[in-house]
């Protein structure tokens, strides 16, 4: 049964290279892209109902023993998340069958698209933080040329800041690798935890904390935290919708997902310090995305800013670093995943409607598509935290925790962001569908089939609808999301499944 570790990794991967030998049909690719990211989602779910049943399940690649050889590793908290990669992979699979031009398939869209899930997918199961660094340059390579796939010049633009900063976080990465190999030769995740557990001088413990800066900053800069945020607004408005839904549904999170990954595992020796200025950066994070939203005019920008505010969430869980607050973390970042995808699908049907996405030019989209409008309020309401969708349980579970730890002034700070993102939303309701359509303006939406109506709305549809049943279902969900955040919380079980040893 272990061998099902390797599965969400290798069906993108060959789903791509059939792709790749089908280059002269677009649609055998198109086909190909639905089938694979269908069959990543299947064994997902599969891997998630086998790690609910048995446990930690863990692959050691050739049969090396940690920490020597490669080793996948599935706990709770990497099942649920590659169960997101498999819904998100084939939401956005399908909605690509109506938005994507050929000139796009043609050069290699499907093909990187699977390349990228296989990134993703491996980071969130690899054991060891060296290949963790090799699925993050998988991932910014597939995403670089999905970005800049077009030549337009905004693209490019984007494209140029987003492999940039995107590359300097890899050096600091990979700098940390090399220090944290040199003082305990290994990078085994499991290793590092067992070795760290038995004990550390003054001296090391205080090297320890200083070398998890570097990883602090390696990562905040991939999660896009504060002030390491700024090259996401500047990139993902840019690039064909549904690369723009697959990036904020899916890249910032792995960031988020190493953040907690080794700052629960690894870097445990000085909570008092790192977690505390990392809760301190979460308020930050909230205070500068949500004020940066509320700031800007262009629908995709304002689902930009709010990216950066909902990560300071995410990471307040972490922060706070209780059992309530790290499930609070992990089914926000559930929650989010769902929503915020949603919400650029629905901006790339308003951009086909409208042929524009600045909010000045938009209007009268109620009038005439009023079903579009009700499920754009879902996921907008949700972001808002309005019960009862998951926003509210996942923004009530990290207040709750804060309260109950006594950091009143991070529930006022999230709190008072919930008020600007309702603000915000309904900026976006008010100037999209509610207001008439300016007089200078019409609309300019090309034909499209049935069919490719359906591929673009079906998704959405399907998103709101997961919404809902987390928020009207929360009791099961949230009691997943509380066993991933008490493993979390308890590394000797991780550690005893990899290294077979008791910590």
């Amino acid at each position: 049964m272990n061998n099902l570790l390797i599965l969400p990794i290798i069906i993108p991967m060959f789903t791509g290279i059939l792709a790749l030998l089908a280059y002269n049909s677009r649609t055998a690719q198109r086909w190909l892209s639905v089938l694979g990211s269908s069959a990543l989602l299947s064994v997902a779910v599969w891997l998630l109902v086998e790690v609910g049943r048995n446990g930690i399940l863990v692959l050691q690649v050739g049969g090396w023993q940690a920490p020597f050889g490669i080793t996948l590793v599935a706990d709770l908290f990497s099942s649920i998340m590659v169960v997101l990669t498999g819904i998100i992979g084939l939401a956005v699979a399908v909605y690509s069958l109506a938005i994507i031009d050929p000139d796009h398939e043609k050069f290699g869209y499907h093909q990187l698209y699977q390349f990228l899930l296989m990134g993703v997918s491996g980071a969130f199961l690899t054991g060891d933080l060296f290949n963790l660094y090799v699925w993050f340059e998988v991932m910014l390579m597939a995403s670089f040329v999905l970005l800049a796939l077009g030549g337009g010049r905004g693209q490019m633009e984007g494209a140029i800041k987003y492999v940039t900063l995107n590359l300097m976080a890899s050096a600091v990465f990979l700098a940390a690798l090399g220090l944290l190999y040199g003082m305990t030769g290994t990078l085994n995740m499991a290793d590092l935890a067992y070795k760290f557990s038995k004990g550390l001088s003054a001296e090391q413990s205080g090297l320890i904390t200083t070398l998890s800066m570097l990883f602090l900053i390696a990562f905040g800069i991939k999660a896009a935290v504060f002030p390491l945020f700024f090259w996401l607004p500047a990139s993902y408005h840019t690039p064909p919708v549904p690369v723009s839904a697959l990036f904020a549904g899916l890249l910032t999170k792995v960031g988020v997902y190493a953040l907690i990954r080794v700052f629960t595992l690894i870097f445990t020796q000085d909570v008092g310090f790192t977690h505390t200025l990392i809760l301190f950066i979460a308020g930050l994070t909230m205070v500068t995305g949500v004020l940066g939203a509320v700031a800007q005019g262009e629908f995709r920008r304002v689902l930009s800013f709010h990216i950066i505010s909902q990560i300071g969430y995410m990471v307040m869980g972490l922060g706070l670093f209780t059992p309530l607050a790290l499930a609070g973390s992990v089914f926000y970042i559930a929650h989010h995943i769902i929503v915020k995808t949603n919400l650029f699908l629905i901006s790339g049907v308003v951009k086909h409607l409208h042929g524009t996405l600045e909010l000045k030019k938009l209007g009268g989209l109620y009038q005439l598509m009023p079903h579009l409008g009700v499920l754009f309020l879902i996921p907008a309401l949700s972001l808002a935290g309005i019960p009862p969708l998951s926003g509210f349980f996942a923004k009530l579970s990290l207040i709750q925790a804060g309260l109950e730890k006594g950091d009143f002034f991070i529930v006022a700070v999230s709190l008072a962001v919930s008020l600007l993102t309702v603000f915000s939303m309904m900026k976006l309701w008010n100037e999209t569908f509610w207001k008439p359509l300016p007089q200078n303006e019409e609309l300019s939406a090309k034909p499209l089939s049935k069919k490719q109506w359906i591929s673009m709305l079906a998704p959405i549809v399907v998103l709101a609808a997961i919404t809902i049943m987390i928020g009207l279902g929360v009791s099961p969900a949230f009691s997943l999301a509380l066993q991933a955040g008490e493993q979390l919380m308890n590394p000797s079980a991780y550690i005893q499944a990899v290294m077979e040893i008791t910590p």
